[in-house]
């Protein structure tokens, strides 16, 4: 048994902690837990809790059903809003019954991407921008709490006490928060996590999601990370700021560059220009995710990079003077509806794929490109953004990158799943059809 191992036994004795929550995702991102007593808990750091797993989406078939799953010592937090009883939680790795990882399982992707990285000398590191709503309950007419805007305070920003809750609840597992504040829509706010390792940090994100909801529960509200629940008004979306590091080295940061950028970073973000189009169902994995990405709002559309443009898909925000780690990129498309662990697989073989082909990065585009005009677009080489989920999984279809990145057996339960999603969706008539056309037709 490994250390941590050791000290998250002695934590749960000394501590008098009752349940330990064993959490994992499926394929699209949903948490799954099962909790398990004091009692369990060597057994399972030893042998894993055996569950079904053909009662998880996009893991085994019935025949196949048997399945392992094995706490991550590192992972051990308490959680903060359980306080009538001592619950801890830990990340698991689904491992098959002869103890071989589980293709399907989301944080073994993940895992095998940074892999990859790590034999090129490369560790990813990851900071999201995370927004989401608060609403005053689950029901189809969204309720806003506020008519604040973009960083708001009182008496406009009523949510301060819940971000501050959430702040604590997130600091007291170990989640580091940068500074939170309200976006630009009603009721909307932003709380942005300090940069840390890629698989710490997709964990952090499925923690994070839960703090949320579990502190606006607490609070009688409702909190979402619907990407597009208002109609008229900005989507909440998941910008992701990333760098790759070699040892203690920045690797994006080249000091004898004009821009500040290394080649490393600017084949990384040729990759994801390159691939931007192939990745997007899965940074953006719900029909909803596109009522964000259109005109007229904040949200990316067009494949463009810039250093100061917030226009832009990729954009390279200023370092901070003399502090070369600060050098990163920030990617704007995903919204944090999407599975951590699979957006951030893609997203890095994206820009994997560019430093090891060696890509260019095409010109930087100054303008605001949502003003270009198509011919503009056109002639400066900007493409768009699939417009719809069906268009983005054609795209990923075609996609080997995507295909190696997230395994056979994801890649298809992906296709497939996302395919009835959207047939669901065109089969539905909704009341914009029923309030345009009823009346004239």
């Amino acid at each position: 048994m490994t250390k941590q191992a050791e000290y998250v036994l002695r934590t749960v004795e000394e501590r008098g902690i009752r349940f330990i929550r064993l959490w994992f995702t499926d394929v699209q991102g949903f948490l799954k837990s099962v909790s398990i007593s004091p009692a369990e808990l060597e057994v399972a750091f030893e042998e894993g809790m055996t569950f079904d797993g053909s009662a998880i989406d996009g893991y085994a078939r019935v025949q196949e059903a048997d399945m392992l799953a094995r706490p991550d010592p590192s992972t051990f937090a308490v959680l903060p809003w359980r306080k009538e009883q001592q619950v801890a939680r830990m990340f698991c790795d689904i491992h098959t019954p002869d103890g071989e990882p589980f293709f399907g399982d989301p944080r073994q992707v993940l895992k095998r991407n940074l892999d990859k990285a790590a034999a090129l000398g490369y560790t990813f590191y990851v900071a999201p921008e995370l927004e989401f709503f608060y609403f005053e309950d689950s029901g189809p007419e969204p309720k806003v709490l506020d008519r604040g805007g973009y960083f708001d305070l009182t008496p406009l920003d009523v949510a301060q006490e819940y971000r501050r809750s959430t702040i604590n609840a997130l600091e007291m597992m170990g989640i580091p928060v940068e500074h939170s504040h309200h976006e630009v829509a009603p009721s909307q706010h932003e709380i942005i996590v300090r940069y840390t390792d890629a698989l710490t940090m997709a964990d952090n994100i499925m923690t994070f999601r839960l703090t949320v909801k579990e502190v606006a529960l607490q609070h009688g509200i409702y909190a979402t990370f619907m990407p597009k629940p208002l109609e008229g008004h900005e989507g909440s979306g998941m910008h992701l700021h990333m760098s790759l590091f070699e040892g203690d080295k920045n690797a994006f940061h080249d000091p004898a560059s004009p821009s500040g950028l290394s080649e490393t970073a600017t084949a990384f973000i040729a990759g994801l220009l390159r691939h931007a189009r192939e990745i997007t169902a899965v940074t953006n994995q719900w029909v909803n995710s596109y009522k964000r990405l259109v005109g007229g709002f904040d949200a990316p559309i067009y494949i463009s990079w810039a250093r100061n443009n917030q226009s832009a898909l990729i954009r390279v925000p200023t370092p901070k003077k003399g502090k070369a780690s600060s050098t990163r990129i920030e990617y704007r498309s995903p919204d944090a509806a999407a599975n951590p662990y699979l957006a951030l697989s893609v997203i890095l073989a994206a820009g994997l794929k560019g430093i090891e082909e060696g890509y260019d990065l095409p010109p930087e585009v100054a303008d605001n490109v949502f003003q270009m005009t198509p011919a503009e677009r056109a002639a400066a080489g900007i493409d768009r953004l699939p417009e719809s989920l069906s268009e983005a999984l054609e795209a990923m279809e075609r996609s080997e990158l995507v295909a190696e990145a997230l395994g056979e057996h994801v890649f298809g339960w992906f296709l497939r799943n996302k395919r009835k999603e959207w047939e669901r969706y065109q089969q539905h008539v909704s009341r914009y059809e029923l309030e345009t056309y009823l009346p004239i037709l």
